[in-house]
């Protein structure tokens, strides 16, 4: 077996997508997973955790075991400490499992996200109403480190349908050909 394999380094997933769903899920996201599975790509999709399954475990287990993690920047993302807090464990696990990390800004201004203004600063500023300044400073500094890792940015495109397209392509091509599609059938047996 490849050793670069997802199974042989421990990964369950090729890719984690953290999104604001109120936002995206319907819309975008529906989209951009469909695409993802047309491809063979193994995305964990947080409606399939069992109901006797304990959320946050679940998510973090599914963010530490996934090979590539796609952020799905949106004007509400700031809005909610359970992104948040996705966010600065994806970044932990860039930096010490070495886990890639690619950005969507998705009608949202990346520099807002990375200094934390316009109406995603505001929403950022909500989440942090009586939070502790370790948390708050936690979270300011994921968001300002995913920022700066360069992604797609939805106004530069003329249509989802090509940035979509675009962003498989680059999922692909990051993924070693044989974690794709058959790799997972092995763990079925």
């Amino acid at each position: 077996m490849d050793p670069n394999s997802s199974l042989s380094r421990g990964y369950m997933h090729d890719v984690f997508p953290s999104f604001c769903g109120q936002d995206v899920r319907k819309t975008f996201l529906s989209h951009f997973l469909e695409g993802l599975k047309r491809e063979g790509i193994n995305t964990f999709i947080d409606n399939g955790i069992p109901r006797s399954e304990s959320i946050n475990s679940e998510l973090v287990r599914a963010i530490k075991e996934a090979r590539i993690a796609i952020v799905i920047l949106s004007k509400n993302y700031a809005s909610s400490s359970w992104c948040l807090n996705e966010l600065q464990l994806i970044m932990e696990c860039r930096l010490t499992l070495g886990q890639t990390v690619m950005t969507i800004f998705y009608e949202v201004d990346p520099s807002d996200v990375r200094k934390q203004t316009g109406d995603f600063g505001k929403a950022f500023e909500e989440t942090c109403d009586g939070k502790t300044e370790e948390e708050k400073q936690r979270w300011r500094q994921a968001l300002t480190q995913v920022a700066v890792i360069a992604g797609e940015h939805s106004v530069s495109w003329a249509s989802e349908a090509e940035m979509m397209s675009k962003i498989v392509m680059d999922v692909s091509n990051e993924l070693p050909s044989c974690s794709k599609g058959e790799i997972y059938d092995v763990l079925r047996v």
